[in-house]
């Protein structure tokens, strides 16, 4: 498999800032009965990543305490009874974690092709945000064409992601972002409306259009009232993180009267057989639309692997526009 037993990899050195993720030397993994480890070429760098390194994300029972939720490479070595798969084979992956590495193992089920016409690059950037959205976004948030859909953040992996997956799919997108150039990202995307939230309230744009039949949060804090006002009657509010804290007082009188759901969900921590059941949906729905281009990840930024602290430093300026990757090997 490799000639070293050994490999490099970004560890946290203790919680903290971006400085604490260190290079280190590892065992390489073995893979266990159903999982292959991957040679990775580009791990992902997502929120979850910096919250674990921050001290507030652990990851869950039997995972690696490294860094990464999504890797892109090549198979190196199977477990038993994996048969999908063959040594060679070009894969991205939704991981347990242990990306920030130069081999990774995972459920051989949460693995999927490198989608015809994109690069292990661009693979890298689909897993992590690809499985959230559509879990999330058609799934748990039911969207139909046609419907109104409000996406804060449009910017971030999340947001790139789901205005191009809603617009293919017939959806009426609206997005929030930070600034007049964000704005327009999102537009250039697919968004019908970009609101600019340091200059106007999202409220009052998603009210003139009848309100929002579904919207995707990860702000919290003080939108979820204001998410619960915008939404129309029988809307479906889908949380999936609190960048602005979880608590805050809610009248739960509108939802009862207007019908309202609030539902939410983190993906890390679901079942293997869940994520294996979202992989085959994507794989199945929109797969095929990452081969004709109809949708693709937006990459900001590219960094070594030992330059993680660099890559994690630009997430949190919040001044990315789509998704960072590490470059692994390659």
């Amino acid at each position: 498999m490799t000639q070293s037993h050994t490999m490099r990899v970004i560890e946290i050195s203790k919680p903290g800032g971006p400085e604490v993720l260190v290079p280190a030397e590892r065992a390489v993994p073995v893979p266990g009965a159903g999982e292959i480890v991957i040679r990775v070429a580009y791990a992902g760098v997502n929120r979850p990543d910096a919250l674990q390194r921050a001290g507030s994300y652990a990851p869950p029972p039997g995972a690696s305490d490294l860094p990464g939720l999504e890797a892109s490479g090549v198979v190196v070595a199977l477990g038993a009874g994996v048969t999908r798969w063959r040594i060679g084979d070009e894969v991205c992956a939704l991981l347990p974690g242990g990306g920030y590495a130069e081999y990774v193992a995972t459920p051989a089920a949460h693995a999927l092709p490198v989608p015809e016409g994109l690069g292990l690059r661009a693979a890298a950037c689909l897993p992590e945000t690809f499985f959230t959205v559509w879990t999330n976004v058609f799934d748990r948030g039911r969207l139909q064409a046609g419907e109104r859909f409000l996406i804060h953040g449009g910017t971030s992996g999340i947001g790139t992601t789901a205005i191009q997956l809603a617009a293919a799919r017939g959806a009426r997108v609206f997005a929030t972002a930070g600034s007049d150039d964000k704005c327009q990202a999102c537009l250039d995307l697919g968004a019908e409306r970009a609101i600019n939230y340091r200059t106007e309230d999202f409220v009052d744009a998603m009210r003139a259009e009848g309100g929002a039949n579904l919207i995707l949060d990860m702000v919290g804090g003080d939108y979820l009232p204001r998410n619960v006002k915008a939404l129309a009657d029988d809307g479906r509010l889908v949380q999936i993180a609190f960048l602005s804290g979880p608590s805050v007082e809610l009248n739960f009188a509108q939802v009862m009267v207007r019908r309202l759901t609030i539902t939410g969900s983190t993906l890390r921590p679901r079942s293997v057989a869940a994520k294996a059941a979202i992989a085959q949906a994507l794989e199945a729905e929109v797969w095929p639309l990452l081969a004709t281009g109809r949708v693709a990840p937006v990459i900001d930024s590219e960094f070594p692997l030992d330059e993680a602290a660099a890559a994690h430093a630009r997430l949190e300026t919040s001044a990315h526009v789509g998704k960072i990757v590490l470059k692994v090997s390659g």
